[in-house]
C-alpha cells in the first residue's frame, strides 16, 4: 500500500517541488543513519506527506542541510530535518516490515522474508518506543490479516480497519488536532486500502490471492461504483484537512490531497478503458 500519497509534479512550481524534495531527502538520510541501508531501502514519498503536515502544524525547529547520494552524486541538494522526520521514519520502517511478512504470506517471495528479517531489530525497538500507539498499529495490522485469511469481503470493515492504522500514525500527540489528524488519516488510510484493492484486483483473481472487492467485480457498475466511493473518503479526509491551521506549504498539500492522490487511480482507470475499447474486456471471477 506505497506509493499512493504522492504529489502532482506538473502542477507545482519550481520552489514547491524543491521544498517538497528536501523534506523526501531529509527522510533517507534519516532512514539511513537509524537503520542503515536496509532502513533506507523501505524509502517512499507516502510518509513525505505525513512529515510536512505535521511540520507545517505544529512548526517544529527544522534543520537545513546540503548533501549528495547515490540518485544524485555529482551535486549537493538541500535537506530538511526535524523531530517529525524521525517519527516518519519510525512508522516508514514499521509498516515496511509489515508489508514484507505481507507479501510473504502472499506469495512466499524468500526475497521479502529475508528482507522482514533485517528490519525484525529495529521493528522491535520501534514497537518498544512507542509503546501503546505501537501496540495499537501492530494490532490493527494483525486484524487485517486475520480477516483477509477469512476472505472478508465487507469493504466498510476491511477499510475501516487501516483507517484506524492511518488514523493512529497520523495523531501523533494528544492535543487540541489530535481528533481532526486521526479523522483525516482515518478517511486517507480508507481510501488507499481501497485504491490498493481496485489497483490488485485483476491481478488478485489471476493468482487467488484475497481482495475485498472480488464480489463486486463482475457488478457492471463496478467503475462507478469505486470512483464514488474513493472520491467520498478523499472529500472527507480534504474537509479534515482544511480545519486544521496549516499555512506553510498548504498549496504544497492541497497538491498532494486535491490531485496528486489520484495520479494511481486514473492510470489504472485509464488502462481499463483502453482494454474494453480494444476488446478484451474485464477478467471476470467466474473465469479465475
Amino acid at each position: 500500500m506505497f506509493g499512493y500519497i504522492i504529489i502532482n509534479k506538473g502542477d507545482m512550481k519550481f520552489k514547491e517541488f524543491d521544498i517538497y524534495h528536501s523534506y523526501y531527502c531529509g527522510l533517507c538520510r534519516v532512514l539511513k543513519e537509524k537503520y542503515g541501508l536496509a532502513g533506507q531501502l523501505s524509502l517512499s514519498y507516502d510518509m513525505t506527506f505525513l512529515i510536512m503536515i505535521l511540520s507545517s502544524l505544529y512548526e517544529p525547529d527544522t534543520r537545513l542541510g546540503e548533501t549528495k547520494c547515490v540518485a544524485h552524486p555529482f551535486e549537493k541538494h538541500v535537506v530538511r530535518t526535524n523531530e517529525f522526520t524521525e517519527y516518519a521514519a519510525d512508522m516508514n520502517v514499521l509498516f515496511t516490515y509489515y508489508k514484507c511478512r505481507d507479501d510473504w504470506e502472499d506469495d512466499k517471495k524468500p526475497s521479502r522474508l529475508a528482507y522482514a528479517e533485517l528490519l525484525k531489530k529495529a521493528y522491535r525497538s520501534i514497537c518498544s518506543r512507542y509503546g501503546e500507539k505501537a501496540r495499537k498499529i501492530d494490532s490493527l495490522l494483525r486484524e487485517i490479516s486475520q480477516e483477509e485469511r477469512k476472505q472478508n469481503q465487507d469493504i466498510d470493515h476491511m477499510a475501516g480497519i487501516f483507517g484506524n492504522i492511518m488514523g493512529e500514525m497520523m495523531a501523533v500527540r494528544e492535543d487540541e488536532w489530535q481528533e481532526e489528524l486521526h479523522s483525516m488519516g482515518s478517511f486517507l488510510g480508507k481510501f488507499i486500502y481501497l485504491l490498493d484493492a481496485y489497483e490488485d484486483i485483476e491481478e488478485d483473481i489471476r493468482k487467488k490471492r484475497y481482495n475485498p472487492l472480488i464480489k463486486r467485480f463482475d457488478n457492471p457498475d463496478f467503475e462507478e461504483e469505486i470512483k464514488k466511493i474513493l472520491t467520498l473518503m478523499m472529500a472527507g479526509c480534504c474537509k479534515e484537512f482544511e480545519k486544521l491551521p496549516v499555512i506553510d506549504n498548504v498549496e504544497i498539500l492541497r497538491n498532494i490531497l486535491y490531485s496528486g492522490i489520484w495520479y494511481r487511480y486514473e492510470l489504472v482507470s485509464q488502462k481499463r478503458q483502453k482494454e474494453r475499447e480494444n476488446g478484451k474486456g474485464k477478467q471476470k471471477v467466474s473465469d479465475a
